[in-house]
């Protein structure tokens, strides 16, 4: 099943393989994407579906050193190369949008300004990935740094921000992507709308479930309007702890969302699952519960493999499954799958920065000898 045609919206789609977003910190100067990146997301395009690494919708919005944006019309003129790189290997490939909200450094933000969030509330511990040395992705300056304490955001500051997202969607459409997908997840700034342990607010985007749904709702209507609905997807994590991100009653709250986007409209939601050691399992009632909230597409990521992902299809829960650090190491991830192929172990100490080793030199399947395997 993995290997028959979907279609979201109006995208068709050669088989079920996702390859979902992965931040890979290797935008160029002014956050503009590369040549290199195009390389990178052009060997992978025989994807059913490519989701690109999160992609801050404004200035305010990133939370890393190094990841592109989709604000100025130098990014636009970046990812265009991208996405026609794609195309002609005649791939599918949509931007995910990207706010983090709290989860960035005072050196990444606009004049030195404090991050905003539905509330100040610091994450205790929760690290953001700055540039110690200036030189940027191939200077391997790295450096960890503690988020800097939020501010909380004012009703017109909030207001903004939606017409960001949807400016930034108008922008990815320009760039020549399929669709957008809205980054609701991980613990950045939707999410923190969403859950009640990050927004403690007491006005319109707080309180209760519907408040703190309000933020969600507002940015997909609006990007929907802005693009059209079936361009439109949205990436939830119900049961992360990542960036700090807590719910006190996740099913409750999630499954109330997935109604929200399916009243809404939208193309799909794509459900990262917790993917640690010990992470909280997502129960084959809580998926069902989603299949009947949403009628649209269910795409499921998180240590996903061959067998899983069949039997996620067979059962009806995910109509699309996302194999994240397989498609770093295996460009020809859907060829290897197909053929119960052995795969490329990823080398972790490239993940982030650098340049073309572990990123763009990975081999195919029977490539000559010579490069990272």
């Amino acid at each position: 099943m993995l290997f028959t045609n979907h279609t979201i919206g109006n995208t068709v789609l050669r088989n079920r393989i996702v390859m979902p977003p992965m931040t890979r910190s290797r935008a160029g100067a002014d956050e503009v994407a590369t040549d290199e990146m195009a390389a990178y997301y052009a060997q992978r395009a025989s994807a059913g579906l490519i989701i690109t690494e999160g992609t801050q919708i404004s200035r305010q919005g990133q939370g890393y050193a190094w990841t592109p944006g989709i604000y100025s019309s130098a990014q636009v003129e970046g990812w265009k190369k991208v996405t026609s790189a794609v195309h002609r290997e005649g791939g599918k490939i949509f931007a995910q949008l990207w706010h983090v909200g709290r989860v960035s450094h005072v050196s990444l933000q606009p004049g030195g300004a404090a991050p905003v969030a539905p509330s100040a509330i610091l994450a205790e511990g929760v690290k953001v990935v700055i540039d110690a040395t200036g030189e940027g992705p191939t200077g391997g300056g790295i450096r960890k740094e503690q988020h800097s304490m939020p501010r909380e955001l004012t009703i017109p500051e909030i207001e903004a921000i939606i017409s960001d997202y949807a400016a930034a969607a108008k922008n990815a459409i320009a760039a020549g992507f399929d669709g957008v997908e809205l980054h609701g997840a991980n613990g950045y700034l939707i999410e923190q709308f969403i859950d009640s342990q990050t927004n403690h607010r007491t006005d319109k985007y707080g309180g209760s479930l519907e408040n703190r749904l309000r933020f969600l709702k507002e940015v997909a209507t609006a990007v929907a309007a802005a693009i059209g609905k079936e361009r439109v997807g949205v990436r939830q994590a119900p049961l992360t702890t990542l960036m700090g991100a807590q719910d006190d009653h996740p099913e409750e709250t999630y499954i109330a969302a997935a109604k929200l986007l399916n009243e809404v409209g939208v193309a799909y939601i794509h459900i990262a699952e917790a993917d640690w050691d010990d992470a909280p399992v997502m129960s084959p009632a809580f998926k069902a519960a989603y299949r009947e909230a949403f009628k649209g597409t269910l795409i499921y990521s998180g240590k996903y493999n061959k067998a899983r992902a069949e039997e996620a299809l067979e059962k009806g829960w995910a109509d699309l499954v996302g194999f994240g650090r397989p498609f770093i190491a295996n460009p020809d991830l859907p060829y290897r799958l197909e053929h119960d192929l052995p795969l490329n172990i990823p080398d972790p100490s490239t993940f982030f920065g650098g340049t073309g080793k572990g990123y763009t030199d990975y081999a195919r399947y029977q490539q000559p000898a010579g490069v990272l395997a």
